[in-house]
């Protein structure tokens, strides 16, 4: 009995340590933190106003059609580029769940750059790439302590 109980104490142990890496992010300083603020929000605008608006335009009475590289059933990939270029930079420019929340935008700029533009001159790359990697350093660092993430789990982190 007093083995599961330290089992059981270390698997919590170990799922607080697993959020607190998910929701968590102090980059060290106000001037780090409030950088990340700024840069965060900038690339959520640009995205946003740039890929997540083309969404919902119609030109000539046609809707603008996604690449679909993986295949999917076209509601499905019409559905995941739709959040994650027009939900998700929302929940990024607030600092909600930002590394959980980046993966399928994320996805969508690296399938960008792997696969739908891999043959295509570096000009055209460039775009996906600069997004990709942009979005990588936001998943690395966190959203930084100004953010919604760590207002609410503040206390329990420190």
């Amino acid at each position: 009995m007093f083995v599961f109980r330290i089992l059981n104490i270390k698997k919590n142990f170990l799922m607080q340590e697993f959020i607190k890496h998910l929701l968590y992010s102090n980059l060290g300083s106000d001037r780090n933190n409030a950088a990340m603020l700024v840069y965060r929000v900038l690339l959520s605008i640009e995205l946003f106003l740039v890929h997540g608006m083309k969404k919902f335009r119609v030109v000539n009475g046609i809707k603008n059609h996604e690449p679909n590289p993986l295949h999917l059933p076209e509601s499905l990939n019409g559905l995941v580029a739709t959040f994650a270029d027009t939900v998700v930079p929302c929940l990024l420019m607030l600092g909600i769940g930002t590394r959980i929340f980046i993966l399928p935008t994320l996805g969508v700029t690296a399938i960008g750059y792997f696969v739908v533009h891999r043959k295509d001159p570096i000009e055209v790359r460039d775009v996906p790439y600069m997004y990709t990697i942009s979005l990588l350093l936001l998943l690395v660092l966190g959203p930084g302590a100004y953010s919604v993430d760590n207002c609410f789990f503040y206390n329990l982190f420190k």
